[in-house]
């Protein structure tokens, strides 16, 4: 699949106030929120307030050393801020969990830039932070669990998916993803340091003007294979209006992929049901059967939030530009099926 890449500008909001949409190069220097000509459905400005609360922002590391995967996550949503880090034992089928909840402003920090800045939420004994400097991601926990110092390293000339799509009618989504990245640094789980030559990660920086109904599905991959270094994400839901962010790493090699099918059993009360992920085109065809899940459900006033984020392997294959085969075979990764109205 081929997808035109445009050089990523300084600013995600051109000097007319409107959004660039397509794919990018390499991380957008900052997005240029206070730049945006936000209309309402009637074409109207948007007044100062929709302004600051329609906009929203996360971002998410996953981390798989081969007998831990851990997941963190901050999230903006104006009205309050939210966050939550996971570690799951692989051979315990074991999963524990912290998380937090912030009212509007206070306690938390995101960064407007996909290139520069940090992010954090909590205090001493009690945090995660992301660090951003020219791109490169640094990831900092500090809680009962894990305690860790970790630079994600992207390896020469490995690009990430970055790409703005329209969202509903006036809205935009800017999304930024980078699998399948070593790891340094030092990592304890429950005060033993945890090797971490075999590691992998991957994160997330998602950011804009989303609808106030949202909902998504998502399939992510950080794996050593028997073809390579695999990296793979697969998402439905959000960005989908021209173009689609599911893309996969080999060895650091970046190949887009078309849009793909999720299949699975949301209200079954199963947790083994596997899923179905596909694309039309027999390009991806892969199954994948949950382990464990870390869930949360939020019914507030102004908010609601169902989320259920999945660790389990992957069975089947994708296919290469140059059609060759890949193969997954209990393939550790993640899937998650998410709505929220904000």
């Amino acid at each position: 699949m081929h997808n035109k890449t445009q050089k990523a500008p300084d600013s995600l909001i051109d000097s007319s106030g409107n959004p660039l949409f397509g794919f990018f190069d390499a991380p957008i220097a900052n997005l240029g929120i206070d730049r945006f000509a936000y209309t309402d459905a009637m074409d109207k400005p948007a007044g100062a307030i929709s302004k600051y609360f329609h906009y929203k922002q996360f971002q998410f590391v996953c981390i798989n050393t081969g007998d831990f995967l851990i997941g963190l996550a901050v999230a903006d949503i104006r009205y309050i801020g939210t966050a939550f880090c996971y570690l799951y034992d692989l051979s315990n089928n074991q999963l524990v969990e912290q998380s937090w909840l912030r009212p509007m402003g206070i306690g938390y920090q995101m960064t407007p830039s996909p290139r520069q800045g940090s992010a954090h939420i909590g205090t001493s004994g009690s945090s995660i932070h992301f660090d951003i400097d020219d791109g490169q991601w640094r990831v900092i926990i500090d809680t009962a669990n894990i305690q860790a110092d970790l630079s994600l390293l992207q390896p020469c000339g490995s690009l990430p998916l970055a790409m703005c799509s329209p969202t509903g009618y006036s809205g935009w989504t800017y999304t930024q993803k980078h699998n399948a990245l070593k790891v340094s640094g030092t990592l304890k789980v429950n005060h033993h340091a945890i090797p971490l030559e075999c590691a992998l990660a991957s994160y997330d920086f998602s950011a804009g003007y989303m609808r106030r109904e949202t909902s998504w599905r998502w399939a992510s991959v950080n794996a050593s294979t028997q073809d390579g270094l695999l990296g793979l994400n697969l998402a439905a839901g959000v960005n989908e209006t021209g173009c689609c962010e599911n893309a996969f790493w080999l060895d650091g090699e970046r190949h887009y992929l078309p849009p793909v099918r999720f299949d699975f059993p949301r209200h079954s009360s199963r947790s083994d049901n596997s899923w179905h992920i596909y694309s039309d085109n027999g390009q991806v065809d892969l199954h994948f059967t949950p382990l464990n899940n870390r869930s949360e459900k939020l019914n507030l006033l102004l908010l609601k939030n169902n989320f259920r984020q999945f660790i389990g392997y992957f069975n089947g294959t994708i296919r290469s530009p140059d059609k060759r085969e890949l193969k997954l075979n209990e393939t550790l990764g993640i899937t998650e099926d998410h709505f929220s109205r904000w």
